[in-house]
C-alpha cells in the first residue's frame, strides 16, 4: 500500500515514510493510495481478540513490516489494557451499546492511537539511528497518551501544546506528572485550535522540520487514523448477528479524526446505516452536516467537555479530498479559501451517511444525569454529548471516548456521586512540572531547538 497526499503533489509513499512525515511535504494530509476491502470473515464471524484484529486491519495497509514484526507490535501496543478485549460492547437496552474505549493506560480512546504510535517511533528510532523530537497539541487526551506512549523512551524528547486552564485538572496532572526528563507538556494562552496552528506551521516549514527532526502525534498522522478504524470493526463483530443490520455509530469528536476513522472502515465495506457526529457548544461539525456550510466560529466557548472545544476540524481535509474525488488540485483550492475566508460553502455537498447533533453544557449535564438514571451506567462529558437524540429504533452503538474519573466535577454536578480511579487518585500525590511559553511558533521553535532529543 502507497500514502498520498491530499493535495495531490509528490509521489506516493510506504507506511514508514507516511508515518514519518505526518504531514505531507506540500502541506496535505496522508491518506491511502486505494480503499481495501475488509476481509468478508470479519464481517461474520465472532469477535476476534483484539491485537488479530488489529494485525488482519494493518496488513491491508502496512507493507512495510513484515508479518512476524507487526504481531510484536500490535502486541506490545494492546497488551496490557484493562478489558480482556480491549474495547468492550456494553450493551444498555434492547437496540443501545456503548463501546468502551477507556480500557487503555491513560483511560481515553486516544491510546489505541497512541500506543501504536509510541512503539512506531521507538522502530523508527532503531532503524534510523537518528533521535526525533515529537510536537503535537492537544485537547486534553491526545497529550497524556501520546506522553504515557513515549515517556522515558530513549532518542526521543516529546513537546505537547495545550490550552492553560481549559482541559479538566487531572487530564493535566496526566502530562505533567510524568516525571520523565524527555517530556515537555506546554500550556499556552489560548485554545487548542491555537495550538495546533502552531504545530501545522512549524511541521510545514519542511527546512526546520528536517533540521529539527519533528514528528507528529495529532491525528494528522495516518498511523493514528488507521489505528482507530480498528475499533469500529471491533465493535461490529461484537454485536450478536442478528443485530447486525442498520447500525448507527454515534461518534463524540471536535477534530474529525474519530469518526473519519469509522468512515474509512465503512468505505472499506463495515455495513453501516449512519454516522451520527455528536458536537458540544463548539459546533462546527453539526453546521457542517446541517447546513453543508464549513465556517469556523471566531470564539470557542468553552464546556463541560473540553476536549471538544475545537472549531478547527483538522482531519476534515481527508473527508474534503474525498468528496472531491479525490482531486488534490480542487482540494488546495478549497484548502485555500478556507484558510483566508473561514468558511466554505461545500459545492455539490452530499452528506453521505452523516448527520449530527449538538449538547450545551445543560445537555451534558441533563444527559449524564439520564443515562445514570435509566441504566444506572456513567458516561464522561464527552460520552454524553453521544446520548442526545438517539434513535431507539435503530442498533446504536454510541462511542465512550474516556472514562468519566477523568471529569470529576462534571459527573458530581450531573449525578451527585464521586467517582475515582486508581490511577487517577495516585496523581494527585505527584509533583507538577510543566513550561508556560507564548504562543508563538518562533517560541515554540527556540524551546525545541534548546531541548531537542
Amino acid at each position: 500500500m502507497k500514502f498520498v497526499s491530499t493535495r495531490g503533489t509528490g509521489e506516493p509513499v510506504g507506511f514508514f515514510e507516511a508515518f514519518a512525515n505526518g504531514l505531507a511535504p506540500d502541506g496535505g494530509l496522508y491518506v491511502p493510495e486505494y480503499t481495501p476491502l475488509l476481509p468478508s470473515d470479519l464481517l461474520i464471524d465472532e469477535a476476534l481478540p483484539y491485537p488479530a484484529l488489529a494485525w488482519d486491519f494493518l496488513t491491508l495497509f502496512d507493507s512495510d513490516h513484515d508479518a512476524e514484526d507487526l504481531i510484536s507490535l500490535v502486541d506490545k501496543s494492546y497488551g496490557d489494557f484493562s478489558d480482556t478485549m480491549s474495547a468492550p460492547l456494553t450493551q444498555l437496552s434492547a437496540n443501545l451499546y456503548v463501546l468502551e474505549l477507556f480500557h487503555g493506560p491513560t483511560l481515553a480512546f486516544k491510546d489505541f492511537g497512541l500506543q501504536l504510535v509510541g512503539n512506531l517511533f521507538e522502530e523508527q528510532i532503531k532503524r534510523t539511528g537518528e533521535t526525533i523530537n515529537v510536537l503535537g497539541a492537544t485537547s486534553g487526551d491526545t497529550g497524556s497518551a501520546a506522553i504515557h506512549g513515549l515517556a522515558g523512551r530513549e532518542g526521543v524528547n516529546v513537546f505537547i501544546l495545550y490550552p492553560k486552564g481549559r482541559i479538566s485538572k487531572l487530564q493535566e496532572r496526566q502530562m505533567t506528572c510524568t516525571g520523565a526528563k524527555n517530556i515537555f507538556p506546554i500550556p499556552i494562552e489560548g485554545t487548542f485550535d491555537d495550538a495546533q496552528r502552531i504545530v501545522k506551521e512549524l511541521m510545514g516549514d519542511l527546512d526546520l522540520k528536517e533540521k529539527l527532526r519533528l514528528s507528529a502525534v495529532n491525528s494528522i498522522n495516518i498511523a493514528r487514523i488507521l489505528a482507530q478504524s480498528i475499533y469500529y470493526v471491533h465493535a461490529f463483530m461484537q454485536l450478536a448477528p442478528d443485530d447486525r443490520h442498520n447500525v448507527n455509530f454515534v461518534v463524540p469528536t471536535g477534530n474529525f479524526g474519530n469518526v473519519f476513522a469509522g468512515w474509512l472502515a465503512y468505505k472499506m465495506g463495515l455495513p453501516v446505516d449512519r454516522f451520527v457526529v455528536a458536537t458540544n457548544q463548539n459546533d462546527i461539525l453539526y453546521r457542517l452536516f446541517t447546513t453543508g456550510e464549513y465556517s469556523e466560529s471566531e470564539d470557542v466557548s468553552p464546556s463541560f467537555a473540553p476536549s471538544m472545544d475545537i472549531q478547527v476540524a483538522s482531519n476534515f481535509e481527508r473527508f474534503l479530498y474525498f468528496h472531491s474525488d479525490q482531486d488534490g488540485d480542487k482540494t488546495t483550492e478549497l484548502m485555500a479559501k478556507i484558510k483566508t475566508e473561514g468558511s466554505l460553502e461545500i459545492p455539490n455537498f452530499d452528506p453521505d451517511i452523516f448527520t449530527a447533533t449538538r449538547s450545551d453544557d445543560a445537555e451534558i449535564l441533563a444527559n449524564i444525569s439520564r443515562v445514570k438514571e435509566e441504566f444506572d451506567y456513567t458516561v464522561d462529558p464527552h460520552t454524553a454529548c453521544g446520548f442526545q437524540d438517539i434513535d431507539p429504533n435503530q442498533t446504536t452503538i454510541v462511542l465512550a471516548t474516556a472514562h468519566p474519573a477523568k471529569f470529576p466535577e462534571v459527573i458530581k454536578k450531573a449525578t451527585g456521586e464521586a467517582v475515582t480511579e486508581d490511577s487517577l487518585e495516585a496523581l494527585k500525590k505527584k509533583r507538577q512540572k510543566r513550561h508556560n511559553l507564548k504562543a508563538t511558533p518562533a517560541a515554540i521553535q527556540a524551546f525545541i531547538e534548546k531541548n531537542s532529543a
